[in-house]
């Protein structure tokens, strides 16, 4: 699948599939979220998962729309203000709360397509997290050869790749295909940028 196909496959995503897609770029970033709110000893960490998994929750035919804009109102509460922090960390912990907020926003109003928007946001992460820790010193080409054979940004591309194709062969969201696309997203407990909550 070269980038134009990658591209037009997002673009068709629609319904489930869709909010699926921004769940497992939002799983794939937890871990972002749950290290700053740790490192900042702010105890949102596990409220966030809850959220999480309740979002997850969503992709079953019988759950209660109006649940969602109260799931909502508790994500905006979680989530950091990013001109509040001087850390890096809350960079990827916001990135991470707005695909969140994207699947939560698809689910509830899956007329307005989110994914391709989502799929570059997931990607930024990865691209800025690079440039901060590894691309100081270097000028445009080479930070964009950095960029491009980074194992990360390999790693990206990889992951919402598969997570596309899967979802272009799966019918129906049934509870186990749920649980293996959760476990796909969750990499072992790595984000996106690298890092695990054994760091």
């Amino acid at each position: 699948m070269n980038a134009n196909q990658f591209f037009k496959a997002v673009e068709q995503l629609q319904g489930w599939r869709e909010t699926a897609f921004l769940l497992a770029l939002a799983e794939r970033g937890f871990v972002n979220y749950a290290l700053f709110a740790d490192a900042l000893a702010l105890k949102t960490g596990a409220k966030m998962r809850q959220l999480l998994d309740l979002s997850w929750g969503l992709l079953q035919e019988d759950t209660e729309e109006s649940a969602i804009p109260q799931m909502l109102t508790k994500l905006e509460a979680l989530a950091p203000d990013v001109d509040a922090y001087d850390a890096y960390g809350v960079y990827p912990a916001y990135d991470f709360c707005r695909l969140l907020e994207g699947a939560l926003l698809s689910r509830l109003n899956p007329g307005k397509h989110r994914a391709s928007e989502a799929a570059q946001w997931a990607t930024g992460t990865v691209m800025s997290f690079i440039e901060v820790s590894e691309g100081d010193d270097l000028d445009e080409d080479d930070l964009v050869r950095l960029l491009d054979q980074h194992p990360l940004m390999k790693d990206d591309k990889q992951f919402q790749r598969e997570l596309v194709l899967s979802l272009k062969r799966q019918r129906v969201p049934t509870e186990s295909y749920v649980e293996e696309l959760k476990a796909l997203a969750e990499n072992g407990g790595i984000s996106n940028i690298g890092i695990s909550l054994q760091d």
